[in-house]
């Protein structure tokens, strides 16, 4: 079942998120950064346990981004992962977002939903706030990919 996160969800969503951060593959998130952009997230769960996660950020005028996917390994290759790209993208276009993109290690996953590399330097400045808090700052290896709405 997708649907969107509410607090009592964060711990579990951060505990799955940073499970792929300590693999080196996702950004981790911080109970804080959690709480304060709930309103981001959908979630997929089963039996009360979230097994998957994905949020949509505003980032600037006409621009979302899709981040922090992830579906617990035991569940993967059931489609949870598209369902929640799906409602991302779902939900951004009544917001007035033109344009989605990700960042990502996996690019050849998000090309399936039409989105296409860009540079990184095609993005706004303001994309990059939270790549200072990155250990892999500045020598960042993620792809940049966008798709049109």
């Amino acid at each position: 079942m997708i649907r969107k996160a509410r607090i009592k969800d964060i711990k579990q969503i951060q505990a799955l998120i940073n499970a792929f951060a300590k693999q080196d593959i996702m950004l981790a998130r911080s109970l804080n950064e959690l709480y304060e952009n709930i309103r981001d997230f959908w979630v997929s769960e089963d039996k009360g346990k979230i097994i998957g996660c994905a949020a949509l950020h505003i980032s600037w005028d006409d621009l979302a981004e899709i981040k922090s996917l992830a579906v617990n390994k035991k569940y993967q290759g059931r489609g949870i992962g598209r369902e929640l790209i799906e409602a991302c993208i779902k939900e951004a276009t009544p917001l007035g977002a033109k344009k989605i993109f990700v960042l990502t290690y996996k690019p050849e996953y998000f090309k399936k939903f039409g989105f296409k590399r860009v540079s990184h330097s095609g993005l706004p400045h303001k994309v990059w706030a939270e790549c200072i808090n990155c250990s892999k700052f500045p020598n960042c290896q993620e792809i940049a990919l966008q798709k049109a709405l």
